[in-house]
């Protein structure tokens, strides 16, 4: 019998299949592969005497590991424009991350009745030529919730983001009901309180939800050097361009990207954070012994 796994709490997994969902172990040969299973894993499962074990884990086309999850389709990237204040380092990493993982990316900047409409232009500005579909929301009082909705369909969709973006508000309006406490904002720090304790599968509107905890840093120690420039969709188009073949868009000469962010093509700002990232790759490598 196969299914898909929607929860996973104290070493046992629920797993969806086509007429219910069952409580399953897995099987110890898991932990000796290190492969042990995931939310959204497909997995074959056996059933004895009313007790079912997850015997195999098919295939996974994508993972996550924070938030921990696979075969996830699409990413909701949940940034609030204030309060707390909108990190646009975090942002990019969450975004390098989709592209790594070959997950399509929403931004979803929430609490926009903190902003006026020219804060909200010029940060609309800084991922010109990405091609990434930008989503602005009041989760609480459910404005631009409706948009968000067709984009469930047929997809495994997660809710990623900083703690006190506002996930979880807006997962309760995607379900219509309050699926998860919801965590205050610290005044003294001005980062929410954690507030979802496992990672889980929903159903809405015909697609999958992963709701998970939130966190405010992610680190991306896999991606190598000379990779970095492919998950910076705006630099396809002048990356096979450029004088020089395998061109970083660092200091080479006749660099296309480079042309680009001086013409206004690419924005200073998402470039700045690419060359940032690019040095510090090269610092984590020389400083391995």
């Amino acid at each position: 019998m196969q299914g898909i796994i929607i929860k996973g709490i104290g070493g046992f997994y629920y797993i969806k299949t086509e007429n219910e969902v069952v409580e399953c172990k897995a099987r110890g040969k898991f932990r000796y592969l290190e492969t042990p299973p995931m939310v959204g894993d497909k997995v074959e499962i056996s059933i004895a005497k009313g007790k079912g074990v997850i015997e195999k884990i098919l295939p996974r086309t994508s993972e996550l590991f924070r938030p921990q999850v696979a075969n996830v389709t699409q990413a909701f990237v949940v940034f609030a424009l204030k309060n707390p204040d909108l990190n646009f380092e975090l942002l990019n990493k969450f975004l390098i991350q989709c592209e790594h993982k070959n997950i399509t990316p929403v931004i979803c900047f929430n609490k926009i009745d903190l902003v006026d409409e020219f804060e909200k232009e010029k940060i609309h500005e800084t991922f010109k030529g990405t091609g990434y579909k930008i989503e602005y929301l009041n989760a609480k009082s459910g404005i631009g919730v409706n948009r968000l909705v067709s984009r469930l369909t047929d997809n495994i969709t997660v809710l990623c983001g900083p703690s006190g973006a506002g996930k979880s508000t807006l997962l309760n309006k995607l379900l219509g009901k309050n699926h998860m406490e919801t965590g205050s904002i610290s005044e003294k720090i001005g980062r929410g309180k954690h507030t979802t304790r496992h990672s889980e599968l929903i159903e809405v509107h015909s697609g999958l939800v992963v709701d998970t905890p939130g966190f405010s840093t992610l680190e991306l120690n896999y991606i190598q050097k000379d990779e970095l420039k492919n998950y910076f969709p705006e630099f396809n188009d002048f990356d096979t361009h450029c004088k020089f073949r395998g061109c970083i868009h660092y200091k080479e000469p006749g660099c296309k990207v480079r042309e680009a962010v001086d013409n206004g093509k690419i924005t200073k700002q998402r470039y700045d954070f690419y060359i940032k990232y690019l040095q510090e790759i090269s610092e984590r490598r020389n400083n391995r012994w």
